[in-house]
């Protein structure tokens, strides 16, 4: 029975997150619009791709070794979806992307939670979880000048104080960024 409500729980979450993603995205960009999405195809990718989005993934290449991977794509918009938490040095990749606008999402850093970690996959954990202004300030320093931010709850349904703290502490912060001239 537990299994099943936190399967449920993890749906949920993971539903309203790309909800929320989507809706941010289409305050700003029409269907059609050419989007490179840093990272493999995923779920969301597929998602975009069935909203009109003219989407292209970078092929799983390790970008804290090679940032200038995503310089080979040109396209109007540049996605990262909590990406950046998992480099080492994001710094490389954000000053390699060509597009001059960018959407990227980030897990920001719960002061009751510990980095996410998957010790049965190295690629499957933060090195980073941000607060707000540390994104900000990377951001900046890649060349990205801020235009929107949002930052959203993602409740689990599960006793405990942790989950009580979810209910009103942010933990997805979202922004649309545009390539500093």
């Amino acid at each position: 029975m537990f299994k099943a409500f936190n399967k449920w729980s993890n749906n949920w979450s993971k539903t309203r997150r790309y909800s929320k993603t989507l809706s941010f995205m289409a305050q700003s960009l029409q269907p059609g619009t050419s989007i490179l999405d840093i990272g493999t195809a995923n779920a969301f990718s597929h998602i975009m791709i069935e909203k009109g989005y003219q989407v292209v993934n970078t092929q799983g290449e390790d970008l804290d070794q090679t940032p200038e991977a995503v310089a080979q794509h040109k396209t109007e918009v540049a996605t990262a979806f909590e990406i950046f938490e998992h480099l080492l040095n994001p710094l490389g990749v954000l000053k390699a992307i060509q597009a001059e606008t960018l959407f990227a999402s980030i897990p920001l850093s719960l002061w009751f939670a510990k980095a996410y970690r998957n010790k049965n996959d190295r690629w499957d954990q933060h090195f980073h979880e941000f607060e707000d202004w540390q994104f900000d300030w990377l951001l900046e320093k890649g060349g990205w000048e801020i235009v929107r931010k949002e930052k959203w709850t993602s409740p689990v349904f599960i006793p405990g104080i942790r989950p009580i703290f979810r209910l009103f502490t942010p933990r997805y912060y979202i922004i649309e960024a545009r390539r500093k001239k």
